[in-house]
């Protein structure tokens, strides 16, 4: 089965971070170009992270280019409290041995795929600022991908950085209802925090697997994500820490990890009470559809993924499957 051909855009912070190994260590994708935009931390400091990981990936040759550094209308709202000041749990890592690539992100994404029209698949990490922006210079932008794929929104409105909104949404939920009014279910799908918290749990376990396995990215991608471990204990009450990015880029590498998806009417709140909230319309009486929303995923499926792509070497016990 030939990989994969991807672009990604992200905010890079630590679980985005070993999104990107996903991407680009394996053999399912064939990673073109990295976009990162202002999310959970500044975007130059995004762009810094992504240099590095794909250097920890061994792909230090995919190019990344710099997006915009605030949501569309709002002030820039970091979750540096949640990844480290650094987005990366803090660890001193040395600076990567390269720059990004001239060129903004945003004409990045719209390029790539009329040089390639129907090839590429989009997967977004990060608020959806810059993909916002290319669809009001190319309101048929979805068309020329192959598929879209956001880790966005919370489908059962159980919220991480408010009562009921996920953060990517939350951050610029302007730029996420612009993306949702283009979108149409047969193109666009969404993974939220919901299949996160549910499917995509590093239990103690886990990382203690993660950590066995020994590679520089396996123990990388475990000690990158040390602060979310510390915030999803105090803060969301989960048996360890999940990885939202990594199991959406998962699923666009391989959507038969899906087990539960439904086609809805979805759009966004943006008032300040329930501001970044998906608002999801059941009704008979319904707008269509616009958009796809994995609701679960098969856990052990990703898992063993996760673990085979990090350590290509390991032994089934190594690699979490028993």
């Amino acid at each position: 089965m030939p990989a994969l051909p991807l672009v990604v855009d992200t905010d890079t912070a630590s679980d985005d971070a070993v999104a990107l190994l996903l991407a680009a260590a394996g053999d399912l994708g064939d990673l073109r170009a990295v976009t990162t935009v202002a999310g959970n931390v500044p975007v130059e400091v995004g762009t810094r992270n992504a240099l590095i990981s794909l250097e920890v990936a061994g792909r230090p040759d995919i190019p990344v280019h710099p997006g915009c550094g605030r949501p569309m209308t709002r002030p820039h709202s970091t979750a540096q409290q949640v990844h480290g000041q650094d987005g990366m749990g803090d660890l001193g890592l040395p600076e990567p041995s390269r720059a990004p690539e001239a060129g903004h992100a945003v004409d990045v994404l719209l390029s790539c795929p009329r040089r390639h029209p129907g090839e590429l698949t989009l997967v977004t990490l990060g608020p959806l600022t810059n993909v916002a922006a290319a669809l009001l210079r190319d309101r048929d932008l979805f068309t020329r991908y192959r598929h879209v794929y956001c880790m966005a929104g919370a489908a059962d409105m159980r919220g991480n950085i408010s009562a009921t909104a996920e953060y990517n949404v939350w951050a610029d939920p302007e730029a996420a209802q612009v993306v949702l009014q283009a979108a149409t279910p047969d193109r666009v799908t969404w993974i939220g925090w919901d299949v996160s918290r549910t499917d995509a749990v590093m239990t103690p376990a886990d990382q203690q697997r993660l950590q066995q396995l020994g590679t520089p990215a396996a123990i990388f991608a475990h000690r990158v994500n040390r602060t979310v471990a510390a915030w999803a204990r105090d803060v969301t009450g989960l048996p360890g820490y999940d990885l939202p990015d990594p199991v959406a880029m998962a699923v666009a590498l391989r959507p038969g990890l899906i087990v539960h998806q439904e086609q809805v009417h979805a759009g966004i709140a943006l008032g300040d009470e329930t501001r970044g909230q998906l608002i999801i319309d059941r009704r008979r009486t319904a707008p269509a559809p616009n958009v796809t929303l994995v609701r679960r995923v098969d856990e052990t499926g990703f898992k063993h993924l996760l673990f085979q792509t990090l350590a290509p070497n390991a032994t089934p016990h190594q690699d979490g499957r028993r």
